[in-house]
């Protein structure tokens, strides 16, 4: 059994240098964030900043926290477990199991496969659930007004479905670049419930959740957060000053595509037993590192696989994980791709860009901040 103390690739963790650098994201404009880094036996937490700007009430690592889209790696992790068991077949029509949501050729042409690495072409729902973001990814053709409007929205998981099967597809099924969106998870959740006979939130608590032991892991029951947990604080690119408090939120617009609540020691086990073979095959693992090119939400291509991606900075290691925002919230999990070193990171603030003259985003400290952070805690 290998020591990681002797991995070839082990940097030993720098206490302070970890420290100074979630300072340094602070003082550069977010008000609070929270991380654990993990590298074999060694475990190093932080946080800076505060959880609430009024009170002035610190943020802590354990804290709570929307995790966003990192919800998706769950949701493809139970399709997986599916797959193992001869359920679902990756490369089957998803009209086979879905035909009301996906009805005709399209439903004939896009496989599951597709729906979980975002080479399906159908279009995102939400900019037609919220039509003051319709404008993305052009950020100055866009408004805040619809979150404040659906704040309290209870929406149903099929209309979304529709809405988004129904828009302009973004291009052909399976063709290079995809799009990244979320009606592709929504009709995963909808697959599962189809061949479980039970809702995709509880399947995925008692399938993914429960057996990697996570204990402060959960779908949303209502607009709250329950437990400990920070303010969530969204600036819409400079058009909510001050920022906006949006912890109090419903996420059905969302549900099992980018509406988990966890914690980054939560995040971190994750994905250490996901990596391991221990919540999926190790076949089915494989499966997951095979990526696509895609375009995502920010207009960027990416590389995707089967609910997470690769992230690695030129001439190092690969990591594998996923990023997530929700209004207020951002999280960032990765794990290098041998599972010896990962991090998990929280911050209370979305969109602290402003646009520019030329229509594009203007630097901000905090994007630099937040590349340094990450270059210690991944490489050292």
């Amino acid at each position: 059994m290998n020591d990681e103390r002797t991995h070839p690739l082990h940097v030993p963790l720098n206490s302070a240098a970890l420290n100074a650098a979630l300072e340094n994201v602070h003082r550069a404009g977010v008000p609070g964030l929270f991380a654990e880094v993990r590298d074999g036996e060694h475990t190093w937490r932080g946080a800076a900043g505060v959880a609430d700007l009024a009170t002035g009430r610190p943020v802590t690592a354990d804290l709570k926290h929307r995790i966003g889209s990192v919800t998706k790696t769950f949701t493809a992790a139970a399709v997986l477990q599916l797959v193992d068991s001869g359920r679902i077949d990756l490369d089957a029509p998803v009209g086979h199991h879905l035909p009301d949501l996906v009805p005709g050729l399209p439903g004939d042409t896009i496989t599951v496969r597709m729906l979980i690495n975002h080479s399906s072409g159908l279009a995102e729902y939400l900019p037609y659930v919220y039509p003051s973001l319709k404008g993305m990814p052009v950020v100055t053709a866009t408004g805040p007004e619809s979150l404040e409007e659906h704040r309290f929205t209870r929406f149903d998981p099929t209309e979304l479905i529709e809405l988004g099967v129904a828009a302009p597809a973004f291009s052909p099924p399976g063709a290079a670049p995809g799009l990244y969106s979320n009606t592709n998870y929504l009709l995963m959740a909808a697959l599962i419930e189809r061949v479980t006979g039970t809702p995709a939130e509880q399947h995925i608590t008692q399938h993914v959740i429960e057996r990697a032991g996570l204990r402060h892991t959960e779908f949303p029951t209502g607009p709250h957060i329950d437990g400990p947990h920070s303010r969530l604080y969204e600036s819409w690119f400079g058009m909510i000053d001050p920022p906006r408090d949006f912890s109090v939120f419903d996420m059905s617009y969302a549900g099992p595509s980018a509406s988990l609540i966890s914690t980054v020691a939560d995040l971190n086990r994750f994905y250490a037993q996901l990596m391991a073979g221990d919540i999926v095959s190790p076949a089915a693992l494989a499966q997951m590192q095979q990526t696509v090119r895609i375009i995502s939400q920010e207009g960027k291509p990416i590389d995707y696989g089967l609910g997470m991606y690769p992230m690695r900075a030129p001439g190092r290691e690969t990591f594998w994980g996923h990023g997530g925002t929700v209004w207020g919230a951002g999280t960032l999990a990765m794990i290098r791709a041998d599972g010896g070193r990962q991090l998990a990171v929280a911050f209370n603030l979305q969109r602290w860009q402003r646009p520019g003259p030329s229509g594009g985003l203007e630097p901000h400290p905090v994007d630099d901040a937040l590349a340094a952070l990450y270059d210690q805690a991944m490489y050292g």
